[in-house]
């Protein structure tokens, strides 16, 4: 028991406004929004939809360099598999933090432009859909994203 249990100055506490404001949605989304999707799931979701989709984009391309003959073959080889382990760490931890927070999903339908799927999120479903075009989209903006983390790598080890 601490000294400020008995005094009554501290039985009033003084609080400032976004304090209150940012604890009453914290609670508001314990007790109401637990079962909804957060945008930050609906990303996760995102990601693990795209990630196989660019593992066997470089899959192929690692085919591919394989049967040609430049001289800088086995270096193109070493960061294409440099690329595919990391696709394959972030599927495992996007799996693993979806897992957590018991959200899956499943594939739903294809539409000729849209691909939907069925969402399942702490008892409640959703539907998620992507068109191809944003699809496209995404998995340029990541292998770019990926070939520039492998080439920081490589500039930070050759210092």
């Amino acid at each position: 028991m601490s000294k400020l249990n008995g005094n009554e100055r501290w039985k009033t506490k003084m609080l400032m406004t976004e304090h209150v404001e940012e604890y009453e949605r914290k609670e508001e989304e314990k007790t109401t929004g637990s079962k909804m999707l957060t945008n930050d799931e609906r990303e996760m979701i995102r990601d693990l939809i795209l990630l196989p989709h660019i593992d066997t984009m470089v899959s192929k391309s690692l085919k591919e360099i394989e049967h040609s003959s430049g001289i800088l073959k086995r270096a193109y080889l070493l960061a294409g598999e440099a690329i595919q382990r990391r696709i394959m760490q972030d599927t495992y931890r996007l799996q693993k933090e979806l897992k957590q927070r018991n959200v899956r999903f499943i594939v739903d339908e294809q539409d000729e432009f849209v691909i939907y799927h069925k969402i399942f999120c702490r008892g409640y479903q959703d539907r998620f859909g992507m068109t191809r075009d944003v699809m496209r989209t995404e998995i340029s903006l990541r292998l770019t994203k990926y070939t520039a983390e492998l080439g920081e790598s490589l500039k930070d080890h050759l210092k």
